[in-house]
């Protein structure tokens, strides 16, 4: 147990956390939204700082990030707890289930997930499976030792955190994937329990910091998929990011909460590929379902297939110099074939 960061302190021995844009008050012996972060006489602490329970060697396509390394490995850590309340989790064994229920794990220092991320031969850190704005502390931490071992840095988010805690983490981290659930107030707020207008302020911000961004929906049927969602948020990408963001839209199946499941996602997905590219987008994409062309990466001008990728795998990449061999025309991302 640390004292947390971004916090004040208030009247009646209460705290104010600014991690993230709930900024909750907390009453002494009361914890945050997250579950993880609670006051004690005065001052907050953070109860997960070091408390590994994820990790695994990822690709980095797993994230998504498709024009970040492409076919590279990105070692993953999580601790428990989420600030979020998604009906629809899919980690909620780890995210929705308070840290002191479970026997504590083992305190990791940030020393060792970089260096079990090097004997890994992993070329990136991702802070993922949970929300990593609520293990900030050693996020920040091991990020500081991670770009110092010459290893990359990754969010993959839910686009709430603070602007005064990205503004310290920035320099940090190089890429990030950022889920926007939907683009409906009411479903932000009836679904998710959050603001929309908050997450989009955020994405902007990521982006204004210089971090590779890539967005991801899950899309639900009959909750978020409509297309004037789907256009609301291809239209903002293009107007907000740039045409040259990439779009994860990935399938919905049961888990947590939600037990239902429409045999026409694979319709649904393949519509909002079209949507997105019909607004202007360059790079979009379709997940969970297997095979189809909706995993490549064509060049937008002249259509060739520039990435061959087959689920997390990457099986032939073609980009020259950053650049299509066909037509010259400069494909947007980092490190694109190595």
């Amino acid at each position: 147990m640390r004292e947390a960061s971004h916090y004040s302190r208030e009247e009646g021995g209460r705290v104010r956390c600014r991690l993230c844009h709930f900024n909750c008050l907390i009453s002494d012996g009361k914890r945050g939204i997250c579950t993880v972060r609670e006051n004690r006489g005065g001052t907050l602490y953070t109860l997960v700082y070091g408390r590994i329970c994820a990790e695994g060697v990822d690709p980095v396509e797993k994230k998504p990030l498709f024009h970040f390394m492409p076919g590279s490995l990105t070692y993953s850590i999580a601790t428990r707890g989420c600030n979020f309340r998604c009906g629809f989790c899919q980690n909620y064994m780890i995210s929705q289930l308070p840290s002191d229920i479970w026997p504590d794990e083992p305190e990791l220092s940030p020393e060792t997930v970089v260096g079990r991320a090097v004997a890994s031969q992993c070329t990136s850190i991702s802070y993922t499976y949970t929300e990593p704005s609520i293990f900030y502390e050693f996020a920040l931490d091991t990020a500081k030792k991670a770009a110092e071992a010459g290893l990359k840095n990754i969010f993959v988010t839910n686009g709430y955190t603070g602007r005064e805690a990205l503004d310290e983490i920035a320099p940090f981290l190089d890429a990030a994937n950022i889920d926007l659930k939907g683009f409906s107030e009411s479903f932000y707020r009836d679904v998710v329990h959050a603001e929309l207008g908050r997450v989009l302020e955020t994405i902007i911000d990521y982006k204004n910091h210089g971090i590779w961004i890539e967005l991801t929906t899950l899309l639900i049927p009959g909750m978020n998929d409509s297309e004037k969602e789907l256009r609301g948020i291809a239209s903002f990408m293009v107007k907000n990011l740039g045409a040259d963001t990439p779009w994860h839209v990935t399938g919905f199946r049961p888990a947590y909460r939600f037990w239902r499941y429409d045999e026409k996602e694979e319709t649904t997905l393949e519509k909002a590929r079209e949507i997105g590219i019909s607004e202007g987008l360059n790079y979009v994409y379709t997940g969970n379902i297997p095979g189809g062309y909706g995993e490549d990466t064509f060049c937008p001008g002249c259509g060739n297939v520039l990435i061959k990728r087959e689920g997390f795998a990457m099986l032939a990449c073609r980009v020259a110099d950053g650049r299509c061999p066909g037509c010259g025309r400069e494909i947007a991302g980092y490190r694109l074939c190595h």
